[in-house]
């Protein structure tokens, strides 16, 4: 499998998902501020996906995946004994997508908005008031608990951390939060993560 990824973005959520299940793998850099968008091989991006942005992950047999949380589940689905994602049919499973479509749709969607440096500040002071109630709902969920679901990490959990390494970068302050806090130190902490972050230059 190639993971078309770039530095930080949300390509990082399946980068920490294959690490985590130990799947072999290739990466291959997009840089997302060429037009048209480039790999690091050359080849023009918007040839190998029309969505023209990241991730998108070229299967053994050729096919090409896109969308984070579609990404994800696919490849936690090549090994669920590693417990990234409960069966198909269980609530757990449908836990679990439900706070991927949350974190994609609540958190994701507000904080592309301020990643536009020509937007308009009224989009922005919207999207940073929504993302202030959407944090807060986050921390309550994380109040008792190390996970969004169950007892272990999981694929919602790769992509809250990516998601909420975005503040950092656009000012916003998590101390409000200090849940999502211990929460962003402690997924930091696994090894896979680590690994992933060094492989896109984010760690030394």
């Amino acid at each position: 499998m190639k993971l078309y990824y770039a530095p930080g973005a949300c390509s990082l959520s399946p980068h920490i998902v294959l690490r985590e299940l130990g799947l072999d793998h290739q990466l291959e850099r997009v840089d997302l501020r060429s037009q048209p968008h480039r790999t690091a091989s050359g080849e023009d991006f918007s040839q190998i996906s029309a969505k023209g942005y990241v991730p998108a992950l070229r299967l053994a047999d050729g096919e090409l995946l896109t969308e984070g949380p579609a990404i994800v589940q696919y490849l936690a689905d090549q090994k669920p004994e590693a417990g990234l994602l409960a069966p198909a049919g269980s609530l757990a499973r449908a836990r679990a997508q439900e706070w991927l479509n949350y974190i994609a749709t609540e958190l994701h969607k507000n904080f592309g908005a301020l990643f536009r440096p020509d937007g308009p500040d009224e989009v922005k002071q919207a999207a940073r008031a929504a993302l202030a109630q959407r944090l807060r709902f986050t921390a309550e969920a994380l109040q008792d608990r190390e996970y969004l679901v169950g007892e272990r990490f999981g694929v919602a959990d790769a992509y809250l951390f990516v998601v909420l390494g975005w503040c950092q970068y656009l000012a916003i302050d998590l101390a409000p939060y200090p849940v999502l806090q211990a929460f962003q130190q402690r997924i930091a902490e696994r090894p896979a993560v680590q690994g992933a972050l060094k492989a896109e230059g984010l760690l030394k």
